[in-house]
C-alpha cells in the first residue's frame, strides 16, 4: 500500500526553476490534503573563505551578517509564496513553515525532511547538461540517491 502524502517539502534556490517546481509541491499538496514546507539552504562557506572572513570581520559582526541573510531570505520566500499563489490564495493555508537553513544543501534537505516528517520531497533541477552532471554531480542527485522518501526532480521547461 502505498503511504498517504500528509506532508511535502519542496527545497528551493529561487532560481529560474524554482516557480516551475513550486507549482508541482503545491498542486501534489492540493490533491493529497496535504501541507507543504518550504526550505531554502545557504551553501556553506568553505574553510579557506570562512578562516579570510574571520581575519576581516569579528565573530559577532559574522553572525549579524548570517543573520541578515536569513532574515532576507525568509522576507523574500514569503513574498516568492505570496507572488505564485497571489490566484489560489487559499493554498498560502497548506504552507505549515518556511525555514532558511545554513549548510550543505543535500543534507539540509535529507536532514529536515526527516526532522518534519515530510512524506515526499520536490526539487528543481538546472539541467546544466551532462557533461556538468557527469563530472560536479548536483544537489538533487545527492539527495535522490540518499533519500528513504519520494523524491521529485522537476526539470527546467523548454519554453
Amino acid at each position: 500500500m502505498i503511504p498517504k502524502i500528509k506532508r511535502v517539502l519542496y527545497a528551493t534556490d529561487l532560481s529560474e526553476n524554482s516557480t516551475y517546481a513550486f507549482r508541482y509541491a503545491v498542486n501534489t499538496a492540493e490533491k493529497h490534503d496535504a501541507e507543504i514546507i518550504i526550505l531554502h539552504v545557504i551553501d556553506e562557506v568553505s574553510p579557506t573563505a570562512h578562516g579570510f572572513i574571520k581575519m576581516i570581520l569579528p565573530e559577532r559582526d559574522i553572525e549579524r551578517i548570517k543573520g541578515e541573510a536569513i532574515e532576507e531570505m525568509n522576507t523574500r520566500l514569503d513574498e516568492f509564496c505570496k507572488r505564485e499563489l497571489r490566484e489560489k490564495p487559499q493554498c498560502l493555508k497548506r504552507i505549515k513553515a518556511v525555514e532558511v537553513r545554513e549548510g550543505y544543501p543535500a543534507e539540509e534537505i535529507l536532514k529536515i525532511a526527516d526532522e518534519r516528517e515530510c512524506d515526499v520531497i520536490i526539487m528543481g533541477t538546472h539541467g546544466k547538461g551532462l557533461l556538468t552532471h557527469t563530472f560536479l554531480g548536483s544537489v538533487a542527485e545527492r539527495v535522490l540517491r540518499r533519500s528513504r522518501k519520494p523524491v521529485f526532480i522537476i526539470p527546467l521547461p523548454k519554453e
